[in-house]
């Protein structure tokens, strides 16, 4: 409290006002979680299955990872459900609103690609993950990069086992506002809601702590270019977003109804990933378990009232959720 003695005359009672205590903090791959509520579920029980999903991003390497910088801040005009349901289930704006960065190499453009395989996954818990196939790289085009993860691979595979033969998790959101990426930059952001229209990114750039030098700077410049507030791909996924918005607030809009049938009885419980896996590597699967996930929580009573599965109640469905 600075100049305790001469502005507050040392009358002020600083024991009486502090910070409000969290109820539950945890971490996880050091990553930490608060949460006010303590009747929340424990950290461990909220992640579920989305734990091995966290660390195909965060415990790829022993020593984990680093931030490289510090944190960027900016403000959107728009709802932050946008960002965390794109950035874990939306593989299909990709080849039209970011075609132009994608043709100019700042991405491999892997979810373009026809010869492209993997799926939509949901662990559970609102959790969701877009995931190529194990062998399609997703990695930022520079030399660098693309290099040191062939290098790295086999390591990577003996760390985070045969799961990894399965599928390669390249960006997802944890319920319901933490975000990862690790295709075209490596960033992990929190979309802080700032009213129903106005979202505030806390946005990093991180790399393998492990990683020489070299590779740590070329991963600086892809975040930098790719997603910061002046990256090809960020700009063009705000604009989606701040329309999307600006759009659905307008009369006629809200009186119609929003169709999300995209692959809409084309999933499957995997045994392999024990999660909820799309047929087709594009599919708005993820996004019904994000909205259904989020109508549990609204109109849930107390944490006792909600699944804390990986199932689904029912098939999902088109409309407002």
């Amino acid at each position: 409290m600075p100049y305790l003695k001469e502005a507050y005359h040392g009358e002020l009672q600083r024991e009486r006002w502090g910070l409000n205590p969290v109820a539950q903090l945890d971490s996880y791959k050091g990553l930490y979680f608060a949460t006010f509520d303590p009747e929340a579920p424990p950290l461990r029980e909220y992640l579920g299955e989305m734990t091995w999903y966290l660390d195909t991003f965060f415990d790829r390497r022993e020593g984990g990872i680093e931030v490289i910088g510090g944190m960027h801040k900016w403000i959107m005009p728009c709802n932050w459900k946008f960002p965390a349901e794109n950035f874990g289930g939306d593989a299909y704006h990709v080849p039209w609103s970011h075609l132009s960065a994608v043709k100019t190499a700042f991405s491999t453009g892997i979810t373009t690609k026809p010869e492209t395989t993997g799926s939509m996954v949901s662990p559970g818990n609102g959790h969701i993950v877009i995931c190529v196939g194990p062998n399609d790289i997703g990695d930022p085009p520079m030399p660098e990069i693309l290099d040191y993860e062939r290098q790295i691979r086999p390591e990577i595979e003996k760390r985070l086992g045969p799961q990894s033969g399965l599928i390669n998790p390249i960006v997802g959101t944890m319920f319901p506002n933490f975000s990862m990426l690790r295709a075209t930059s490596r960033t992990f952001r929190v979309w802080q809601p700032r009213g129903p229209d106005k979202t505030e990114v806390w946005s990093w750039v991180y790399t393998d702590k492990a990683a020489p030098a070299h590779v740590k700077e070329a991963i600086r410049l892809a975040g930098v270019r790719g997603f910061s507030p002046s990256g090809t791909f960020e700009q063009d996924d705000m604009d989606n977003w701040q329309e999307c918005t600006r759009t659905c607030r307008g009369v006629v809009s809200r009186r119609a109804v929003l169709n999300t049938q995209m692959g809409l009885g084309h999933e499957r419980f995997d045994e392999g990933l024990n999660a909820w896996a799309s047929d087709f590597r594009m599919s708005e699967s993820n996004h019904r378990q994000f909205y259904r996930r989020w109508a549990q929580v609204m109109t849930g009573a107390s944490w006792t009232e909600m699944p804390r599965s990986n199932g689904w109640a029912g098939a999902g469905h088109a409309g407002h959720e």
